[in-house]
């Protein structure tokens, strides 16, 4: 092999991580207000607003729009402009039902496999999920509700469910944030059972904990749904 050819396998091996394109920095911008509420859904998107808040020109703007409405976070009506997008009952009850399967075997793995480091790790989650709760931070509390439900997740050791619950982990945020007040410390009671059952490594009582909780959490947002 020629030293060229030498020196191109080893450039290529340590190519120069290229910067994100600013229309992705502007997607996750856009997103993140979608999923905490500041954006809700129904609300009017409009460009020359959003790249004003977020001091950018309109162009990346126009692009992430695009990228969210393909992804189903957005809705684009000719004529109209861009909406944020509002999931109808049967859009949520779907994903929620999945994310009860997904978590529901998370929880029996997660019991099967777990370590005192890994229930550490739920426990002091779970601590600052009932801080947050006392401080009525509404954020904060759903924040450590999905920490606490992707570390179980990742607790089971399963790979291809860790991808599939990430998949769906931020729609499951949005869809939480209503409803984390109603919830309250009852959702956080659940938890803290649920964490024991894994610390006991009882499987199937962690799988039935799971699966009532998060059948709650979709109880409650269809109720919330139904008020609005």
């Amino acid at each position: 092999m020629s030293l060229t050819s030498k020196l191109s396998e080893g450039l290529a091996a340590r190519q120069v991580a290229r910067p994100v394109p600013l229309r992705e920095t502007v997607y996750e911008a856009i997103l993140e207000l979608i999923i905490t509420g500041e954006l809700k859904p129904g609300q009017h998107l409009v460009e020359k607003e959003l790249a004003e808040a977020l001091g950018v020109s309109r162009q990346p703007v126009r692009e992430a729009l695009q990228w969210l409405k393909k992804d189903e976070w957005v809705d684009l009506r000719p004529g109209y402009g861009a909406f944020v997008h509002n999931p109808t009952v049967e859009e949520a009850d779907q994903l929620l039902g999945v994310r009860t399967l997904l978590e529901a075997e998370s929880a029996r793995l997660a019991a099967l496999n777990s370590t005192k480091e890994g229930v550490a790790e739920l426990k002091r989650i779970y601590k600052s999920g009932l801080a947050a709760l006392k401080a009525d931070d509404v954020d904060a509390v759903v924040a450590a509700n999905a920490e606490l439900h992707a570390t179980i997740t990742e607790m089971s050791g399963n790979k291809v469910l860790n991808e599939l619950a990430a998949q769906i982990n931020r729609r499951v945020r949005w869809y939480h944030t209503p409803v984390a007040k109603t919830r309250g410390k009852k959702a956080w009671d659940e938890h803290s059972a649920l964490i024991d059952a894994i610390a006991k490594k009882d499987a199937d009582t962690a799988a039935r904990l799971m699966r009532e909780h998060t059948e709650h959490t979709r109880q409650s947002y269809h109720e919330q749904s139904s008020e609005g």
